[in-house]
């Protein structure tokens, strides 16, 4: 079979099987498409299937048909981080700019101390999970921020399916997360900063100002119709200027789509958008990601540290929350709730994590055991806060 044919089974494969068991089994209460998909990646990949089935593996994920499923995947991640940038409120965060702030900074640096404990306690066990580009400091950093993480774009689609969206609850919730995505990037920056590139990164970044400004003042001025297009050239090239400078496209997709507006747009079409992103071309990125999973130090220890970097996550998240609703006030349970669903991981920490294994920050071990935690933090949310929210109502 051609190139083309075996591109064909293989977006057959990655379209079909997800759905069917999401469909069949339905696991939407405890497992959403996505997080099926991702587990699907991991059972089509080397790891398990291509171990049992290694022609299998060898045929139809074929070099040029990975090179082939990767494009597809970059520009798919990069439009949906320029999205997730665009749909930042900050200036409602500065209403609520004490609350918020507390609240972020207790959700975020707590998991951050557990998740920089439990790297440290990884390196101490034993070696083959820190990348042969990273410094001890760079690998630690990131680690703790994998566990601090909050996927935003998950965190609306569970809440939008509890009925909570619109809620105060959930507009709350989403003012915390908001904060907690920007430092995200702002670590991932440091932690990629590269002292021989600096010079291209500064330029880079100076540059990156002026032509913002320049855009804004352009975007304001034209059609919505005409802000698409323009915005997703703008993405293009922000993204290959951070790729150049050593900074990685991702931060540059953040970047695009923060210096936007979301109110240049009409948020039905918005939406719109990002839910045609995830149906068309982002199951590609998530079972490309589960294909980079990898067992070989050995599955008992990758499990080990999975399990132990899920402890390091949930119970730094549910503490820092919980210090914060007691510094704050809150009624009693809600930090228990707010703490579970900023516990959401899957798509950006997947998409941070995506970045240190390329940088060669982390191993692909590593990598597999933070995609386990990831999976399985989020798997846990709706379980934990239905029944709660199903008490809560009148």
């Amino acid at each position: 079979m051609n190139t083309t044919e075996l591109f064909l089974i293989a977006m057959t494969i990655i379209l079909g099987v997800p759905y069917l068991i999401w469909r069949v089994f339905r696991t939407d209460y405890w497992a959403p498409l996505v997080v099926v998909q991702i587990l699907t990646g991991i059972l089509l990949g080397p790891g398990v299937l291509g171990k049992i089935f290694p022609t299998y593996y060898a045929t139809v994920f074929a070099p040029p048909v990975i090179a082939a499923l990767n494009g597809i995947a970059w520009w798919a991640v990069m439009v949906f981080v320029w999205i997730a940038g665009i749909e930042l409120d900050l200036r409602e965060v500065w209403k609520q700019r004490r609350e918020c702030g507390t609240t972020a900074a207790f959700a975020l640096g707590a998991p951050l101390l557990t998740g920089c404990l439990a790297a440290v306690g990884m390196l101490a066990w034993r070696a083959g999970w820190m990348g042969e580009s990273a410094s001890t400091w760079q690998f630690v950093l990131g680690i703790g921020m994998a566990c601090a993480v909050t996927a935003l774009p998950i965190l609306i689609l569970l809440m939008e399916k509890m009925g909570i969206l619109r809620e105060p609850l959930g507009q709350r919730v989403l003012r915390y997360a908001s904060l907690d995505d920007l430092a995200i990037w702002a670590v991932l920056a440091i932690i990629l900063l590269d002292w021989q590139r600096v010079g291209h990164q500064a330029a880079f970044l100076a540059i990156f100002a002026v032509a913002a400004w320049l855009f804004r003042r352009l975007m304001a001025r034209l059609p919505e119709m005409d802000r698409y297009f323009v915005g997703l050239i703008w993405l293009a090239a922000c993204g290959y200027g951070a790729d150049w400078c050593g900074l990685h496209f991702m931060v540059g997709a953040f970047l695009a789509g923060a210096v936007m507006e979301r109110d240049w747009f009409n948020l039905e079409r918005l939406d719109g958008l990002r839910h045609n992103v995830l149906l068309v071309v982002m199951p590609v990125y998530f079972l490309s990601t589960g294909l980079r999973t990898n067992w070989q130090i050995g599955g008992a220890a990758v499990f080990i540290a999975a399990a132990l970097l899920l402890v390091a996550s949930v119970a730094g998240k549910l503490a820092g929350v919980g210090i914060a609703g007691k510094l704050l006030g809150w009624k009693r349970g809600d930090a228990w709730t707010v703490g579970w669903l900023l516990q959401t991981k899957a798509l950006i920490m997947i998409i941070f994590v995506n970045v240190l294994l390329d940088r060669h920050i982390i191993t692909s071990e590593t990598f597999t055991a933070l995609l386990l935690m990831a999976v399985v933090s989020t798997m846990l949310t709706v379980p934990i806060v239905a029944p709660r929210l199903k008490r809560l109502t009148p």
